[in-house]
């Protein structure tokens, strides 16, 4: 399944900074993957934090976004 729209949604906005919540019937290796989130592209920062509710797992990502949206784990 490819990203939905409508399981994206944003938690907090302030000073450039956005709080994502992303949910879905998908993997967190799926979600995660690089480039999942690029229908939205324009509207995510790097550096803002997204929380995933995935099919096996709930995660907090750091997003970068360059060529692809990419997360990572926060450290």
């Amino acid at each position: 399944m490819a990203f939905q729209n409508k399981n994206l949604s944003v938690i907090a906005y302030a000073n450039g900074f956005t709080l994502w919540h992303y949910a879905a019937n998908e993997t967190l290796a799926t979600i995660s993957a690089s480039g999942y989130f690029n229908g939205v592209k324009t509207l995510m920062n790097t550096g803002d934090v997204l929380i995933i509710n995935a099919s096996d797992n709930t995660s907090i990502k750091k997003i970068a976004v360059s060529e692809n949206v990419t997360v990572a784990d926060l450290v």
